[in-house]
């Protein structure tokens, strides 16, 4: 099937093979799409991004980088940074971060991060305006199958920060737990408290980003 020449249903998941994704996001009418591949299926988001979404990335981004500089913590910030894994996985999330020995471990020059050569951003971040079933579903999964060790999905409406620990399988038992739980405290941040950057997004809503920083700075210090 030749998604070239087949009107593609954009932001839903839809069964194909490897190539077929890559035939569909070569194509120029998604040149400023995100997609995904997971588990035979691809999705291609084409929503457009609104005033709500953007302000709560940069709040989120905001907070994390702050909470970086205030407790020495190394950080690689990227946004919409494409993640393969060939013939298997893709993803591009809004914001994912490589924390303290990681944080140089993605060469300047690099484009797509392959993750059969890179290790996988320790947190991920999804910001949900119109995505939130898929982000808490496939979304959740890809991410734990891809070994990222922390995901978050900011809830623009409600305001609210869903945050999972990812549990790594164990190649060694092939009964070991593989998933995910949902936690109030950050592992990969440790001490950053999942109710400090909820109420960085609300006090967003009525702040600017200099007012919501130095608060955020005086939380931290």
């Amino acid at each position: 099937m030749s998604y070239l020449q087949t009107k593609l249903p954009t932001d839903t998941w839809v069964a194909a093979s490897w190539e077929d994704y890559l035939q569909a996001i070569a194509n120029p009418a998604y040149e400023t799409a995100r997609g995904y591949y997971y588990n035979g299926h691809m999705r291609i988001e084409m929503l457009p991004v609104g005033h709500d979404h953007a302000a709560a990335d940069s709040a989120i981004a905001l907070a994390v980088n702050l909470f970086g500089i205030a407790k020495n913590i190394a950080l690689k910030s990227l946004n919409n940074c494409t993640y393969r894994k060939a013939n298997h996985q893709e993803c591009q999330p809004d914001i994912s971060y490589y924390i303290g020995p990681q944080a140089q471990a993605i060469p300047w020059g690099t484009n797509i991060i392959d993750l059969d050569r890179y290790p996988a951003p320790d947190l991920v971040i999804e910001i949900s305006s119109t995505t939130l079933l898929a982000d808490q579903g496939a979304k959740r999964l890809l991410y734990e199958d891809l070994a990222v060790k922390e995901y978050w999905i900011v809830d623009v409406q409600q305001g609210q920060i869903l945050a999972f620990a990812m549990l790594p399988a164990n190649p060694q038992d092939g009964m070991a737990e593989q998933g995910s739980r949902r936690i109030r405290e950050s592992q990969v941040l440790p001490s950053l408290a999942i109710s400090v950057l909820e109420e960085a997004l609300q006090r967003s809503r009525q702040m600017d980003q200099s007012q919501v920083g130095a608060w955020l700075l005086a939380q931290f210090q």
